[in-house]
């Protein structure tokens, strides 16, 4: 009778990701029916936290994950507390919300030390957006019970799926820690919609001895991304996002207007020369007022305004110019009717790209470690829209690591960001095993090299 053959690592990784495809539902539908928009995600971190401390990780939380004075956009005190004192009631682990969670300070960055070797980084971001999520039976989420209880707030995304993966990711990566040599970084960032949570983790120093970051996000097979993979990912705008706030003069409107001072004309001066601004013949550029809010009533000089409004850029430079030259038109168009500007930057991103050897290296492992997922036709997609996990991925590059910026494809039952939005779960066990075997053969030697 032969001896059975002794499975190897990469079986043992396959075995133990199938074997976490009912848990990682569940969490991605706990999450999914708790979601937590930008600095809120209290819940989520908190749960985070207990799973990856319970797993035997060090684990960091509140003001060790991001610097205090780089965060942006963050709610209100009020907002804060009232979030708190919900979460509380919705079942989240009591000693691991923190008094700084409570504070805002969201986001958990698990640590696993084995040995010499390369540090790798594995970002997950956790935030849901400001959408009200569908409430008919064609809605999965809502037919089958989980769809948002938060008002106002929706995975519309798939951060659920990626705080799923990562914690699915990190079960696994314990399982075979005998084997791996260096350090894992899994980080779950909080902020990412409107860019504003990777700035934090960034200028907090976790990504300056990293020689290895991956992230991933979900996304539909469609267009280049006809595979599982698309191991890389180039091009993501770089952008600002500005609050400008206008102040002027109240004034009785019919008896006295000459003593008033307009905070809506400037606004609304300000906006219209925002649309004008030139176009930069080095590449693409974006510009858009998404809000312009001022004035008491129709009888009164308004003496405040506010826009809230983003730029774009192809490139870091271009944006540059886009952030400047807005800069420049809502101070001019302050100072031409008597107000006063102030502007509040609530979230920004870099343009990135990843690494062409390093994806290269990535589309090889996954075709010979998991010939049952395919590699997309073009390895390197060009990115929509903006990404803070630029932010990191261009830290790491800078001082020579190797970063990029991978897609896992999923049927979805609408686009992202609509109120319809859902997804196959399958990607859920596909992501978990993808990113356990690019670890392991990035660590499996403390030697080891992808290129």
């Amino acid at each position: 009778m032969s001896e059975k053959t002794p499975e190897t690592i990469i079986e043992k990784i396959a075995k133990y990701s199938a074997g976490l495809e009912a848990v990682s539902r569940k969490r991605r539908r706990d999450f999914h029916k708790y979601p937590e928009t930008a600095w809120l995600e209290m819940r989520t971190s908190a749960i985070i936290a207990e799973t990856l401390t319970e797993l035997g990780y060090e684990v960091l939380t509140g003001r060790q994950v991001c610097l205090e004075e780089a965060r942006m956009g963050v709610p209100e005190k009020t907002v804060l507390e009232k979030h708190a004192e919900m979460v509380l009631e919705q079942g989240v682990p009591g000693e691991y919300l923190t008094e700084e969670m409570r504070q805002g300070f969201t986001g958990v960055i698990g640590i696993l030390r084995c040995g010499e070797g390369p540090v790798v980084a594995l970002r997950f971001d956790i935030d849901a957006l400001g959408l009200i999520e569908e409430k008919t039976e064609k809605h999965r989420p809502f037919a089958e019970g989980f769809s948002s209880e938060n008002y106002g707030m929706m995975h519309a995304c798939g951060h659920d799926a990626h705080g799923a993966m990562g914690l699915g990711i990190a079960q696994v990566l314990m399982e075979i820690k005998d084997q791996l040599h260096g350090t894992v970084k899994l980080i779950f960032q909080p902020g990412e919609e409107g860019a504003r949570g990777a700035r934090g983790i960034v200028a907090h120093g976790h990504l300056d001895d990293v020689d290895y970051f991956v992230g991933t996000h979900i996304a539909p097979t469609k267009g280049p991304d006809d595979g599982d993979i698309t191991p890389g990912t180039w091009g993501s705008l770089a952008t600002s996002k500005y609050d400008a706030h206008f102040y002027g003069q109240a004034a009785h409107a019919g008896g006295f207007p000459e003593n008033g001072k307009s905070a809506v004309v400037a606004a609304a001066n300000a906006v219209l020369n925002l649309t004008a601004i030139s176009r930069h013949s080095g590449g693409s550029s974006r510009v858009n007022v998404g809000m312009i809010q001022g004035g008491t009533g129709r009888n009164v000089v308004p003496d405040h305004a506010v826009i809230q409004f983003e730029v774009r850029g192809e490139t870091t430079e271009i944006n540059r110019f886009m952030d400047e030259e807005a800069r420049r038109i809502c101070m001019g168009a302050a100072h031409m009717l008597g107000c006063r500007c102030e502007m509040i930057l609530q979230g920004g991103s870099e343009s990135q790209h990843s690494d062409e050897d390093f994806l290269e290296w990535i589309a090889g492992v996954v075709e010979r470690d998991l010939p049952r997922l395919r590699v997309s036709s073009c390895k390197n997609a060009k990115n929509w829209g903006s990404e803070d996990i630029s932010l990191m991925m261009n830290r790491v590059q800078e001082h020579g690591g190797k970063a990029v910026y991978m897609r896992s494809m999923t049927s979805m039952a609408s686009a992202q960001h609509t109120v319809g939005f859902d997804f196959d779960e399958k990607v859920l066990v596909d992501g978990i095993e993808t990113f356990s075997v690019i670890v392991w053969e990035l660590m499996r030697d403390s030697h080891a090299a992808a290129h």
